[in-house]
């Protein structure tokens, strides 16, 4: 009935039009219009356009702007996701050097189960040595390295544009932190300003392959050598997808990507789920001092979301057996991730970053190697107190990649994985990329890091501490309920040194120490 009603309108407006010489020219836009709803009416394919010519189309068109609309007008400060406008503010402010305090106290509720603090002290401490860093290195490394604080985690060329690589490795040399590679390789744009380097290999081995798509010892002996880089992360899973692999379709893979990855151009470039370098637990740890030798001696460590734990349990046997150890482990949370996943596997698989950060942390300490391996943190850290609670749960330093997006000006269109982001960051579109200036982003980068590292310092000297690594799981409190809260280390359990080794039945962990095996990934009958 409907369309038996619009057709005559529309037709009664073309005659209108063409009968009082005035209105005419509306004929240059009813026309198609009309012509656009008969094709609605006659198609097949659409039941909504059949039933509702042209109309349905409005629907589209706010569906569309729908999420701008929401980000822009409705949401409220504390809303947004994945990061709120509040936490997005911060680091806008701080990356341009702006006021970063905030007016007429919290808009949180503190009374909220999602709010957890600090604990401060009656004795501030004064204004400590603020240059002091972690180093990372066992007695097995012979080229030990000092991160900061802070650094800039794993996000690959290719997934990120050219300009922002530049920017973001420029910025990570002015401001003396380090930039990771991603698993897309080491490539002239990480070059060009020489800003220290973390390698990430991952299971496509990029820019150390060779023609079958396995590990070239050779290939990575000449870059692993280079100065620049500092570190090599093995990576065996990433917080927003992992267990899975990811193919870069061959329409994406340009000759630059092509040279930097070593893989044929216009090819798909596949990213295997599972590594072919090693099988087992005992391999890895063994793969990862072939690794070291073949770096001339530099730290070599892995970044993993935790998944089943007794293969993280395996891995500390398997260091314990062989009496290799890895340099440091990197905990990245399901919250994690800044291209594109699978739903399912962002929304589901992985465990977040407290959990698993403080299940390492356990398993380390469990094992008495905690003082030998150095353990970072990465997943959604944005401000000096996500640091603080990184430090309280066992993490030496943190890592944050979607935080220096925002640097680089970000607006969290998530268009991310369509290569139309609109800031230039996530592309390969060459206009986009335009608008993106390497030197004045790269400032913007360096003041963020420094501001929150800052941050980080001045928390811990306001708790009464003479660093950072002095913070504790019983200074940071988290609300229960509307009614209770507690310290972190009345929650969740923190293991006493060694008790993996001298009394494994007493630890909650218990049945996931039996399961593991240092020689194969598998659980134990």
């Amino acid at each position: 009935m409907h369309r038996l009603i619009a057709f005559p309108i529309l037709i009664a407006i073309i005659v209108l039009a063409g009968w009082w010489p005035p209105a005419r020219w509306t004929l240059l836009l009813w026309v198609p219009l009309l012509l656009l709803a008969l094709y609605d009416a006659l198609q097949r394919h659409h039941s909504l356009r059949r039933n509702f010519p042209l109309i349905a189309r409005i629907r589209w068109l706010f569906e569309a702007a729908r999420p701008f609309l929401y980000a822009y007008i409705v949401e409220s400060p504390l809303e947004g996701r994945p990061f709120a406008r509040v936490e997005r503010d911060i680091v806008y402010a701080r990356a341009k050097g702006e006021l970063d305090s905030h007016p007429f106290g919290t808009e949180l509720d503190v009374y909220s189960d999602e709010y957890e603090w600090m604990s401060h002290s009656m004795a501030p401490a004064e204004a400590a040595d603020r240059t002091q860093r972690p180093t990372v290195g066992t007695a097995q490394c012979s080229k030990p390295y000092q991160p900061a604080l802070l650094n800039i985690s794993a996000m690959s060329f290719g997934s990120l544009g050219a300009n922002a690589i530049q920017a973001l490795n420029l910025g990570a040399k002015l401001g003396n932190f380090y930039h990771d590679t991603g698993e897309g390789s080491f490539s002239p744009y990480h070059r060009i300003h020489g800003g220290d380097i973390v390698w990430e290999l991952g299971s496509g081995y990029f820019g150390c392959r060779d023609a079958t798509g396995h590990f070239d010892p050779e290939r990575f002996r000449d870059r692993a050598a280079e100065d620049q880089i500092k570190m090599i992360e093995i990576k065996l899973s990433q917080g927003a997808k992992p267990g899975h692999g990811g193919v870069l379709p061959g329409a994406k893979v340009s000759a630059e990507i092509a040279a930097t990855r070593g893989v044929p151009e216009g090819q798909d470039c596949i990213s295997p789920a599972a590594h072919s370098a090693f099988g087992s637990p005992v391999e890895m740890i063994e793969w990862a001092a072939k690794l070291r030798e073949l770096s001339g001696g530099k730290p070599v460590g892995i970044k993993l979301c935790v998944g089943q734990p007794h293969e993280v349990y395996a891995v500390m046997k398997a260091m314990i057996e062989t009496g290799i150890r890895l340099d440091f482990i990197v905990v990245d949370g399901a919250e994690g991730g800044t291209g594109a996943a699978p739903v399912e596997f962002s929304n589901s698989i992985g465990m977040p970053l407290r959990e698993g950060l403080i299940f390492v942390r356990n398993a380390l300490v469990g094992c008495g190697l905690k003082e030998e391996i150095r353990l970072a943190a990465s997943g959604k850290v944005h401000s000096g107190a996500g640091l603080a609670i990184n430090c309280a749960l066992g993490a030496d330093w943190s890592n944050a990649a979607r935080a220096f997006m925002f640097t680089l000006g970000c607006v969290q269109s998530l268009k991310c994985h369509t290569d139309h982001c609109p800031t230039g960051v996530a592309t390969q579109d060459l206009g986009r990329q335009r608008g993106l200036v390497v030197e004045e982003k790269a400032e913007r980068v360096r003041r963020f890091q420094a501001a929150t590292v800052n941050a980080l310092w001045d928390i811990s000297c306001a708790m009464g501490l003479e660093n950072p690594w002095e913070i504790r799981p019983h200074h940071l409190h988290e609300r229960l309920n509307s009614a209770r809260s507690d310290s972190i280390d009345r929650i969740y359990k923190f293991y006493e040194r060694g008790v993996l080794l001298d009394d494994p039945d007493s630890v909650a962990g218990a049945r996931y120490w039996a399961m593991a095996r240092a020689d194969s990934f598998r659980a134990a009958c």
